[in-house]
Order: structure tokens, then C-alpha cells, then sequence
């Protein structure tokens, strides 16, 4: 009887986590157009981030030579239009707001969003930045359909503009009754939807490559392992051969 219950709790128990998100249904499933090999997206992704989201959340894995490196900017051009603060080029990707001001602020310390693309994955990130939508209940005026209650403010609101939740009403069992159909821009911003679909698909590559940035030479490393591991077999079992041909 223990047993079965335990396999029942096992069963259930990703049911009611997602079940805690609040709301987390409504959030958008769409994949994110992200290319890790696209430098370029990548460098786009680098000037949004610390434009719009270094001023709060920090990346205290990532260090500016690093990213230099990897994303093929001459180091001037780091110095020039990626640091701000007077940080050295070996330094990390830290905040200069202090802890205690961030919480009096805020009431928590905005989070380090080193591992946030391994912790929530790409997608979630993506459709996350295209998600805030007015919301006069909420001390910034904005919600979150991917993360209820979310307590910062659209800080991109300037290129998307403002989103409110669109509702249509519906005849059900002779009862009208709305129901949610998506968001639709109510104050449009300095960007079209699609451009800042893409600027919200640029971040999201840029926190992918944070997240993991050898994953590119990982994954061309796997094949060649491979490739190693399948030829030695082919030697391997030819030498097996040899050793038992006068026993077989």
C-alpha cells in the first residue's frame, strides 16, 4: 500500500508544481529564435542587456574579456560601449548598486541572472520579456502573464510600448462570460512588434551563451568524441578477434 502511494505522489507531484506558478498557463509557449552561432545576434544581445538590465541584475560569472572574446568584439569596443563605471576588462559583470539600497528599493535584491537561461531555459526567457502588460494593481503599473506578480518594471516598455490583456466575451449556458484571447498593444513603443520580438530573442541569446558559453565548442567537440569512440570500437573488436580466433 506504501508503495503505491509513494508511485502516486511521484506521479502527482510535477502536477502541483506547476499548479503553484499562479497563473504561469496563460504564459506563451512560442520557441525563441535564437542561433548561438550568430555572433552578431549575440553582440546585439550583449548591448541590450547592459543597457537595459545591468543597471539591476548582475552577471558575477561573466567577465567583460570573456565575453569579448567570445563574441569577437575588439577589446576597445568593450571598454567603449560595455562598460560604464569605470570596471576594469578582467572584472566580472557585477552591479554597483548596493545590496541594502536594492532592498529598500525593491524589497529584495534583484537576482544574478548568470544561470537564469539553465534554470528557466531559453524559451521561458523569451516569451517572459514579450509578456508584461499594464496592470494598475501592481506597484509599477505592470504584470507578467510568465511570472504573476513579477515586482520590477517593464524596463523595455520605451521600444515595446504598453500591452494590456485582451478579453472577449462569449455566450456560455445563456450567461455572458470573457474570456482572455492574448495581449494586444494599447501604447505603441519605438519598435514594431516583430523588431522587439527579435530584441527579446537577442536577450535570450545572450543569457543562453551566459549560462553555458563553451556550449557551441561542446557540442563540436561531442561529434568528434564520437566519431574517436566509433573508429577505437572498429580496432577494438578487430584485436578481440585476434586474441580469441584459436579458441573460437
Amino acid at each position: 500500500m506504501m508503495k503505491k502511494l509513494l508511485v502516486a505522489l511521484l506521479v502527482w507531484l510535477p502536477t502541483l508544481t506547476i499548479a503553484a506558478g499562479g497563473g504561469a498557463s496563460e504564459c506563451p509557449q512560442d520557441p525563441a529564435p535564437v542561433d548561438l552561432r550568430d555572433k552578431a545576434q549575440l553582440q546585439r544581445g550583449a548591448k541590450y542587456y547592459v543597457n537595459y538590465c545591468l543597471g539591476c541584475h548582475s552577471l558575477k560569472y561573466q567577465r567583460y574579456g570573456r565575453l569579448g572574446e567570445d563574441l569577437e568584439i575588439p577589446k576597445e569596443l568593450v571598454e567603449q560601449n560595455l562598460m560604464f563605471t569605470g570596471e576594469q576588462v578582467g572584472n566580472t559583470m557585477n552591479i554597483a548598486m548596493p545590496a541594502v539600497d536594492a532592498e529598500k528599493w525593491f524589497g529584495v535584491l534583484p537576482p544574478d541572472l548568470s544561470l537564469k537561461a539553465r534554470v528557466r531555459g531559453t524559451d521561458w526567457i523569451y516569451n517572459y520579456l514579450r509578456s508584461f502588460h499594464k496592470d494598475d494593481s501592481r506597484p509599477y503599473g505592470v504584470n507578467n502573464l510568465c511570472f504573476p506578480d513579477v515586482g520590477m518594471p517593464h524596463v523595455m516598455a520605451d521600444l515595446q510600448g504598453i500591452q494590456d490583456r485582451g478579453h472577449e466575451t462569449r455566450l456560455i449556458d445563456d450567461e455572458q462570460k470573457e474570456f482572455y484571447i492574448g495581449l494586444e498593444v494599447v501604447e505603441p513603443g519605438s519598435l514594431t512588434p516583430e523588431e522587439y520580438d527579435q530584441v527579446s530573442a537577442d536577450l535570450a541569446a545572450f543569457l543562453t551563451y551566459v549560462g553555458e558559453p563553451v556550449q557551441v565548442e561542446r557540442q563540436d567537440l561531442g561529434w568528434k568524441v564520437l566519431l574517436f569512440i566509433f573508429i577505437f570500437f572498429i580496432f577494438a573488436y578487430a584485436l578481440k578477434r585476434e586474441y580469441w580466433k584459436d579458441i573460437h
